[in-house]
């Protein structure tokens, strides 16, 4: 069967247990006892228990047309979300174009970079993200989402043109001109005029 394993030793007797049961050997004689919180599982068939609240052994027939017009109605909410992502982001990207700040260095031009690839992109790829979508709404859900990232390019266009980096004067083309004298400058808070 299997083994004893000696678990303590007391004096001259030493302690065994097995299965639950705890076998004392003292001068060759051992004297076996057995708890009451064991259990012998191995001749114990286990016990036919009762279903939870609620459940139905018999399958539950679903009618066909049901289910479809259930996948429709969610096929239809998807494509809305995803035609409506580019304007969900838009307040996002604007809260993070502001921290970025109007400084010409890395971080701001990595920003604005980012916030003019992303929607070109998506707009490049409009044909394949929506090749699944039909039905009567997808002409506006795509109208939706190419609006949605051209206001994404508006947004960084602009951010472009606060930091300086648009060519918006006539002196920025031609050498000949004189650049763009600014009317006042804003310290702080107060407004200096020169």
């Amino acid at each position: 069967m299997g083994s004893f394993i000696p678990s303590v030793a007391l004096g001259a007797s030493l302690v065994y247990l097995y299965r639950g049961e705890m076998s004392v050997n003292t001068a060759d004689r051992r004297v076996a006892k057995k708890f009451k919180w064991t259990m012998d599982f191995s001749s114990r068939k286990p016990p036919e228990l009762a279903s939870p609240p609620g459940f139905s052994t018999t399958p539950i027939q679903v009618p066909v047309e049901a289910q479809h017009q259930g996948d429709h109605h969610l096929i239809v909410k998807r494509s809305w979300d995803l035609a409506l992502g580019p304007l969900k982001q838009l307040p996002m990207n604007a809260f993070i174009l502001y921290m970025a700040g109007n400084s010409i260095s890395i971080f701001p031009i990595m920003m604005v970079g980012m916030m003019l690839i992303r929607p070109v992109k998506a707009l490049m790829t409009t044909q394949a993200t929506f090749r699944m979508i039909e039905g009567s709404q997808s002409l506006l859900q795509k109208l939706v989402y190419i609006l949605g990232n051209l206001a994404c390019v508006g947004l960084g266009l602009y951010k472009c043109q606060s930091m300086g980096l648009l060519p918006t004067h006539a002196s920025d083309w031609l050498a000949f001109l004189e650049p763009q004298e600014r009317l006042e400058h804003s310290y702080g808070g107060i407004v200096y005029r020169t």
